[in-house]
């Protein structure tokens, strides 16, 4: 019998600087809590677009990618399927207001981070910190 072939999932997740600190949203939908905007890349769309589309779809903020930051593709990464996903840095513009599958949005500090954070986004985000502290992620090889 032939095995069912299938692929992971496309998705992307956004740091979103804005006044001194990072945007997260809290989910709408399950796995329940906070997490960083984001989601699935349409088919036709590059992760560029989908990541701008995402933000402006989660939190109404306009956005400029400043950078991509990482690929994270552990299969257990997300509960629900086997994601990968590629995280951009933005910069984020206007009144920031939960929208779509985004029950609540807010700006957070490192020192101050909401609980639960879903996915691997608490990774994510130490990751992020460790970055802009010192230039680099610590374990780069971690999948």
């Amino acid at each position: 019998m032939e095995k069912a072939y299938r692929n992971p999932l496309v998705t992307v997740d956004i740091i979103i600087e804005i006044s001194g600190g990072i945007v997260l949203i809290q989910r709408a939908n399950p796995p329940l809590g906070w997490a960083l905007p984001g989601g699935f890349v349409d088919y036709g769309e590059s992760l560029e677009a989908a990541a701008v589309r995402e933000a402006r779809e989660e939190t109404s903020l306009n956005v400029a990618l400043v950078e991509q930051f990482y690929t994270y593709s552990s299969p257990d990464r997300d509960p629900r399927h086997h994601t990968v996903t590629t995280v951009f840095i933005a910069t984020g513009e206007g009144i920031l207001a939960a929208q779509d599958d985004a029950g609540h949005a807010a700006i957070f500090g490192e020192d101050r981070l909401p609980s639960p954070i879903v996915f691997d986004h608490s990774r994510i985000l130490a990751d992020y910190f460790q970055y802009r502290k010192s230039g680099f992620i610590r374990r780069l090889s971690r999948g």
